[in-house]
């Protein structure tokens, strides 16, 4: 991984992972569903994370042009997810953004070891950060980390090992394969507050042995806190499942020497983050060739892949997983922060990235949901029955607001982002599992409706067999308004006991016609066949006290 080894540097690198998390429900103190950013704000001095105040105030101080530049990018609809409603001439207050950012900023830096006895790299923390959203039990945490005068070695294997929740393996030594050997948080003093665990086999192991569920690395775990993984033994109100893979989706901006001097391989490498090659293989492809024919179709958007423009040189690669932008570091309109690209990156690319593993991340979440509703399910117990029920049509009802607010086919008129979205749209597969989300919920719906109908039909039929049955006592008693005792002129006390046997034949008569509705209302259709002979109609009226096993 020597500088000699590749013929061009990274200048500039900047990471941006953003991980998607399931928050479990947290019922507040009347029942209702907590707002999870509100429990967290409400923890004061106890958590770490502050709520962050938008730029959109009014001060100037803190209003820049790429700000603007920010917010006309997107259409009308999409400012209003992210940005909220704007106050109106006439006065009225404006209306907050369904989406909450909290931040902490007692990390500074994030010290890295890429491989055994590799030199330690020191990545500045630009900021940790939490977007939680409305009406939506999701979390995702944003790190965004940067660094000078990287080779492009260290940087494809930053990109690589960075982002990973927990190790995927060790190797014979017992070290942890894909992710970093070491990764430490540091303060501004340079103190270590918390390090990766990922070399501890045997916990991670015995973890899922015993709880079916990864365990989320000690740094990673820190770093959220105090949001604690449901399936950890900590205790804590706001916690976590993962609901998406563990290698976190990221963006990345590569200032280069020379991006032409790059190979197809690096592209590749880069493109689909796999990680430098070897020294002795560095010009051979990760994949087969007939895997990677179409790469630069599916992946690269070279619209100003040329020797001219503003930012010469400049190359976009989207996999779904990994949005990345290189290009060249001489070039002071690509590495400027109000107005180039660096700026279109940290502001414009990214939240189109995060829409993009929002809606992914929300639609799996609902998924979840339904199967959790299918698992609890006991039809013996009404208590389940009804619990089903209830999470069924709040997940139909949640269902309906994300489509209205969160989920956008199109995000911006702007020719570079309207490509870029389309490429993580159609790489994460949104439409076709979008498509399959509403099926399923629109199926669990139409079941609801169906047994709703199912069951008030039963209640009808039952309701129209006793009716028959009492229609016949009604009128052998009411003819001509004869009655059978002449009672009527009796003391008070003899009419309330003829009230109260009468009372309770009656009710008995009318339980009893309950029971056996079903077999009757067989019996009245058996009655009402003309096909059917006077001994068929005979045996039907025995079947209404036959006993069910004979």
């Amino acid at each position: 991984m020597s500088a000699e080894s590749n013929s061009a540097s990274v200048r500039e690198f900047r990471q941006v992972l953003l991980w998607p998390l399931r928050l479990m429900p947290v019922r507040g103190s009347e029942g209702q569903h907590a707002k999870p950013w509100q429990l967290l704000a409400d923890m004061g001095e106890a958590s770490p994370w502050r709520e962050v105040v938008d730029e959109f105030t009014g001060d100037s101080g803190r209003f820049h042009e790429r700000h603007y530049n920010e917010f006309v990018t997107f259409l009308p609809y999409v400012q209003r997810f992210l940005y909220g409603e704007g106050r109106s001439q006439k006065g009225g207050t404006a209306a907050g953004s369904p989406m909450r950012v909290f931040r902490r900023s007692d990390v500074s830096a994030v010290r890295a070891v890429l491989r055994p006895g590799a030199p330690p790299i020191t990545l500045d923390i630009v900021h940790v950060d939490l977007y939680f959203f409305l009406d939506l039990d999701l979390v995702l945490l944003n790190v965004e980390v940067s660094a000078r005068d990287l080779t492009l070695a260290q940087a494809q294997e930053l990109l690589y090992r960075f982002g990973r929740g927990y190790p995927a393996g060790w190797d014979a030594d017992g070290h942890a394969q894909h992710c970093l050997y070491s990764a430490e948080w540091l303060d501004a003093t340079g103190q270590v507050l918390a390090e990766s665990d990922a070399n501890q086999r045997d916990v991670f192991m015995a973890h899922v042995s015993s709880r079916r569920a990864p365990r989320i690395a000690a740094h990673w775990a820190w770093l959220l806190e105090p949001l604690v993984s449901d399936h950890s033994e900590r205790s804590g109100t706001l916690r976590y499942r993962q609901i998406e893979y563990y290698r976190m989706p990221q963006l990345a901006f590569l200032a280069l020497d020379n991006p032409r001097a790059l190979s197809r391989s690096d592209f590749i490498r880069l493109g689909l983050v796999t990680g430098a090659a070897a020294s002795s293989d560095e010009a051979s492809l990760p994949y087969a060739e007939e895997h990677l024919a179409d790469f630069e179709k599916r992946y690269c958007y070279d619209r100003f892949w040329s020797n001219s423009g503003a930012a010469p040189n400049t190359r976009y690669l989207c996999s779904g997983h990994s949005l990345l932008v290189l290009g060249d570091a001489n070039s002071p309109f690509y590495v400027c922060r109000d107005r180039g690209v660096l700026a279109q990156f940290r502001h414009q690319h990214f939240l189109l990235f995060l829409i993009a593993h929002f809606q992914k991340a929300a639609l799996l979440m609902f998924s979840d949901r339904l199967a959790e509703a299918l698992k609890d399910l006991d039809i013996a117990d009404a208590g389940s029955v009804r619990r089903f029920k209830r999470t069924i049509r709040d997940s139909f009802a949640g269902f309906l607001r994300f489509t209205h607010r969160y989920w956008f086919h199109e995000v911006s008129e702007q020719a570079q982002v309207r490509a870029l979205f389309h490429m993580c749209a159609n790489h994460l597969g949104l439409d076709p599992l979008y498509t399959e989300v509403k099926e399923r919920i629109a199926e669990m719906n139409q079941y609801l409706d169906a047994d709703s109908l199912r069951r008030q039909a039963n209640t009808v039929v039952r309701l129209t067999v006793v009716t028959i049955f009492g229609l016949i006592g009604t009128v052998t008693t009411g003819f001509l308004g004869m009655n059978l005792l002449a009672e009527a002129e009796a003391p008070m006390g003899r009419k309330l006991w003829i009230f109260v046997i009468v009372f309770v034949l009656t009710t008995t008569l009318t339980i009893y016609t309950m029971v056996k509705s079903k077999r009757l209302s067989d019996f009245l259709d058996v009655l009402s066949d003309e096909r059917a002979n006077a001994w068929q109609k005979f045996k039907a009226l025995g079947l209404v006290w036959r006993r069910t096993g004979d």
